[in-house]
């Protein structure tokens, strides 16, 4: 290590707010996309971002595909509308019927997509970190996901991550080969409004779960010593 280690600037108040702002606007953004481009130093930033993600053994296991294609978006937008038609027929009867009103993607709408893929073996066979926990990789790349989205957010630009796809399908529809997991398949652009509330929760499907049902001490379902920092949550 070296005797005089480069000190990062510490961030002012108003950049420390700045970033709790996205953490708390970010938003899965489906139905609200608008036709306007995103310039190409908008998504190399927010491309950079994701790029600087954590990593295990600092592998940087992740590729990003970029897609602008009409034709390759609609082929993702198909392999959508099969996996949905079988996600919705794993509910029950009340929860099908709220699933089937939901627009879960906006992958014809917006004006990118972004998919962003894990290489499991980029860094060889032995990794720093992932020598007991081999999942640290895929973990890795959701870290990627998560900084773009919020880098996404400072722009003003939505995103949405489109879950319901099967891996063989979305491999196919961007020719991703068979060794190299697909992550996350985000839509990308600018949007008419964000919501103040994450959709879902205003549907009715979940509430958001509050801090002090899920906040232990020390030891798993121990809550000594949760009140006093309770205390200090909004």
């Amino acid at each position: 290590m070296s005797a005089n280690p480069i000190q990062a600037d510490p961030l002012s108040r108003a950049e420390r707010d700045a970033v709790y702002k996205c953490i708390y606007n970010r938003r899965d953004v489906r139905g609200q996309f608008l036709p306007d481009a995103v310039p190409d130093e908008v998504l190399a930033r927010i491309l950079t971002a994701s790029h600087h993600a954590p990593s295990v053994g600092f592998m940087q296991p992740w590729d990003f595909i970029v897609v602008r294609d009409p034709v390759v978006k609609r082929s993702v937008w198909e392999a959508f509308q099969t996996a949905n038609r079988e996600a919705a027929d794993m509910f029950d009867d009340e929860r099908r019927s709220i699933y089937r009103t939901l627009k879960l993607e906006g992958i014809l709408e917006a004006p990118i997509g972004i998919c962003i893929t894990c290489d499991r073996k980029r860094s060889g066979p032995v990794v720093i970190g992932r020598t007991h926990q081999g999942e640290m990789d895929l973990y890795s790349a959701v870290c990627a996901v998560q900084n773009l989205w919020l880098a996404a957010r400072a722009e003003n630009i939505g995103v949405g991550w489109v879950s319901i796809l099967r891996h063989r399908d979305i491999r196919a529809a961007l020719g991703i080969p068979s060794n190299i997991w697909p992550i996350a398949y985000l839509c990308v652009g600018y949007v008419s409004h964000f919501f103040a509330r994450p959709e879902l929760e205003t549907a009715g499907w979940l509430p958001r779960v509050p801090l002090r049902e899920i906040l232990w001490f020390d030891r798993w379902h121990n809550r000594s010593g949760t009140e006093a920092l309770l205390d200090h949550v909004d």
